[in-house]
């Protein structure tokens, strides 16, 4: 098993050293800087994943919530942050999908 943890330190380090995840903490901090931006952040991608997530197709609803954050995440702090959280959670789905390929993990 130390062969296997020292290949995931390694794995974690690359992360760490990734242009993707070093922009993300750079996002990730310019919005910290801004008192209540990143509970407004964390409310937005709340209600937006309770949305995509439910069974209800209320369009109209979508709509609401899509109108109610246009201007919110027209903010580039807002939207470079949210653009760097999907580059990196692609990366990570990436590397998961890798593994599981890999191991022909069904």
């Amino acid at each position: 098993m130390s062969d296997l943890n020292r290949a995931i330190d390694d794995l974690i380090v690359a992360i760490l050293e990734s242009e993707v995840y070093r922009t993300y903490r750079t996002e990730l901090d310019k919005v910290k800087q801004v008192p209540g931006l990143k509970e407004q952040i964390d409310e937005f991608r709340r209600r937006n994943f309770e949305l995509q997530s439910s069974a209800d197709n209320d369009f109209e609803k979508l709509d609401r919530i899509e109108k109610e954050y246009e201007s919110f995440r027209a903010n580039p702090l807002v939207a470079d942050f949210l653009a760097a959280e999907l580059d990196l959670c692609r990366m990570m789905q990436s590397i998961d999908m890798r593994i599981t390929t890999e191991l022909k993990f069904e």
